[in-house]
């Protein structure tokens, strides 16, 4: 019985993380990247599948992002619940202000081992 309850409290404690790395073109205005990350930080009031979020913006000595500069960190219980974020109508309208101001985006998403 232990052992099924440790199993049930593992399985429970299970995230997947989704990882947003952006790098902004270099014509693009301050006010509308500041109003991206606004738009990005105001999700996971609007979409409660999130269990978390953060973001921060890259201070590596290393010079290996290539030309990537902010990193957004979502946390979901579930692959259904990231998925359905994806497709949540808020998030399909925070993508739409990305066009004009994204040079390049790489995304990974992982189970947390």
């Amino acid at each position: 019985a232990n052992s099924i309850k440790l199993a049930k409290q593992l399985n429970e404690e299970k995230e997947i993380r989704h990882v947003v790395l952006f790098g902004w073109k270099a014509n693009a205005k301050q006010d509308s990247i500041q109003a991206a990350i606004k738009a990005f930080e105001a999700l996971p009031k609007q979409i409660s599948l999130i269990k978390k979020f953060e973001w921060g913006v890259n201070n590596s000595p290393e010079n290996l992002n290539q030309g990537l500069t902010h990193c957004f960190l979502l946390t979901f219980s579930t692959e259904k619940d990231r998925d359905t974020y994806l497709t949540h109508p808020v998030h399909l309208a925070f993508t739409k202000l990305l066009p004009n101001i994204l040079d390049k985006v790489t995304v990974v998403d992982y189970w947390v081992k």
